[in-house]
């Protein structure tokens, strides 16, 4: 029989990304040639310098499925414009081949089928590998990590980030900026901080009480690589307080401030900088507003909505690139900066699929170090999966469905809401489910899951507020994740209505009954921001929801009606 690795060795798709900053087409080498990490890896070397920018991680140190999301919906200006396009859609935009490899890794349709063909993507020890190649071909390369990196994840939660922090310091990374990273509590940030041996940087991390900037990130440093000055400025995610609980971390402010960046940029350009990088955790859409916003940024390394585009998007002179999340891609961008000023660009953006890419030795060997302790809990098997699990939209996924079916359950409720983030890896049919793969989609800080009474009229004030968060067409207005993952309820939504009217026709799946402002449910959530929050964790209560079901089946929900896309 053949293997996995030999079908992918004489079958798979991909081809490298080069040209000044073009999409070079991964699907040329379909029916020509087998793919291999040297293809993968192939890259023109061009102009003096280059950058490698890993995002979005979300403490997955093995190899995962993940798949893209299928509904990702833009307003206003950005209607329309990737990363808004999905699917069929975007694989002519980008002339990707169906079924191909690039097709598996940049879009969601056949995800199951392709997955069984093309197998797991990510690991940070093939990461690792990634990495040392470029770092071989351009030994000066900075890496750069864009946040959300200690967190999600069974080891991560029980070690405090330390797994992260011990697998990141290994690849040496030269700065990062940060988001779910605070939701550790200020005390353990700060203390992990203090002991990076690279920089964390955040031009708008600034003091709560003095509203003057925080000491212990810097807004920028500077590097010196091939002949020339780079400053690379970092963003953190400006909507803490909003999206996470702000008395973890009470000592900090955020914000976009894109004033005090086009200060920042000033100074830099000011003080010799060549070249400027922001390494920036704002999400594709605020990036965009802000690099139209901000003059002299050559570069936006650009993270938190997972983005992942195979070439840049220019604005101005602007050029911003997404990389995906859960270790799933790496990518390089070269740049030859000459007399003071960016000249050219080009860039690849490297898919890891994990059995066509070698594990780096010195990484697995400490990725298993750090799982050692906790093996026996990982592998636990609790249930197993007869349907795609995954999360990743505007609206719920069936990983969302699963937790709002076990919140219902065994909580006793009559409604049920998840939070709508985004980190969270897939399976596929057939696949066990063990303990790591709940703690995989539930892992968090704040994971108790409440149960409480909210009127009708309650509960849509929370999805309009939500919509808002996501559909509001200013970007800078959008400071939430996904749409709140609803059970037991449906509901129509209009996203192109004003803050208040975009929620229409809330129904009581179990009654068929409209659902009535007057009258209370029983409502059981997790994620609260609200210091305090009492009940059992959402891991424990999906893990006996599980166990009780032994094998899962979701059915498709076909309860938010979506107006307007």
């Amino acid at each position: 029989m053949i293997s996995r690795r030999d079908f992918l060795q004489v079958s798979m798709a991909a081809s490298a990304l080069v040209g000044a900053s073009g999409f070079g087409n991964w699907a040329r080498l379909a029916a020509q040639q087998a793919l291999t990490q040297d293809q993968l890896l192939e890259f023109e070397t061009f102009g003096n310098i280059s950058l490698i920018h890993v995002t979005d991680i979300h403490g997955q140190l093995k190899p995962i499925f993940f798949r893209e999301p299928e509904i990702n919906l833009g307003v206003g200006a950005n209607q329309g414009f990737v990363p808004h396009i999905t699917g069929a859609e975007f694989r002519k935009a980008y002339g990707i081949a169906d079924g191909s490899a690039s097709a598996y890794a940049l879009t969601h349709d056949d995800f199951s089928s392709l997955a069984k063909a093309y197998g797991r993507v990510g690991g940070m020890d093939r990461v690792a590998t990634v990495i040392n190649a470029i770092r071989a071909d351009r030994p000066d390369a900075l890496l750069l990590d864009g946040g959300d990196t200690w967190h999600g994840s069974y080891t991560c939660y029980h070690t405090a980030g330390q797994d992260m922090v011990n697998v990141m310091n290994a690849l040496k990374p030269d700065a990062m900026t940060f988001h779910w990273e605070f939701t550790l509590g200020s005390d353990r940030v700060n203390e992990i901080v203090e002991g990076l041996p690279y920089a964390a940087l955040g031009q708008n991390i600034f003091d709560a009480e003095w509203d003057e900037p925080a000491e212990l990130f810097k807004p920028y440093k500077f590097f010196e690589r091939g002949g020339a000055k780079i400053a690379v400025i970092g963003q953190a995610f400006p909507y803490m307080p909003i999206a996470n609980p702000n008395w973890m971390f009470p000592e900090y402010s955020f914000g976009i401030r894109d004033e005090n960046m086009q200060s920042m940029v000033d100074e830099v350009r000011s003080e010799g900088a060549d070249v400027v990088v922001v390494l920036s955790h704002n999400g594709f859409d605020v990036d965009k507003k802000m690099a139209g916003k901000v003059q002299g940024i050559d570069v936006i390394l650009s993270g938190h909505t997972h983005d992942a585009l195979p070439e840049p998007v220019l604005v101005g002179k602007t050029h911003i690139i997404a990389s995906g999340s859960n270790g799933k891609f790496v990518s390089r961008v070269d740049l030859d900066v000459r007399d003071g000023q960016m000249m050219g660009l080009r860039h690849k953006l490297i898919p890891i699929f994990s059995d066509v890419i070698a594990p780096d030795p010195a990484m697995t060997a400490l990725i298993k170090e750090q799982r050692a302790p906790y093996a026996a809990e990982l592998a636990e098997v609790i249930g197993r999966t007869d349907t795609l699990l995954y999360r990743r939209g505007n609206f719920n996924g069936t990983w969302d469905d699963l937790i709002c079916d076990a919140l219902i359950s065994e909580r006793e409720a009559d409604i049920a809401m998840s939070p709508g983030v985004r980190w969270g890896p897939s399976l596929v049919p057939g696949d066990d489910i063990t303990r790591e793969d709940i703690w995989n989609v539930t892992s968090m800080t704040y994971g108790q899951a409440y149960r409480t009474e909210m009127t009708g009229e309650f509960i849509k004030v929370i999805l309009e507020d939500v919509a808002d968060n996501i559909f509001n067409p200013d970007p800078y207005y959008q400071q939430g994740g996904d749409m709140v993952r609803i059970g037991g309820m449906g509901y129509r939504i209009d996203i192109n209505r004003p803050q208040g009217e975009r929620i229409s026709d809330m129904t009581l799946l179990r009654t068929g009954e409209a659902i009535d402002p007057a009258k209370s449910y029983v409502v059981a959530g997790w994620a609260s921001v609200n210091e305090g929050t009492e009940g059992p964790m959402i891991w424990d209560v999906v893990e006996s929801h599980v166990r009780k079901l032994g094998t899962v089946t979701v059915n498709p929900n076909n309860s938010v009606n979506v107006v307007g896309a």
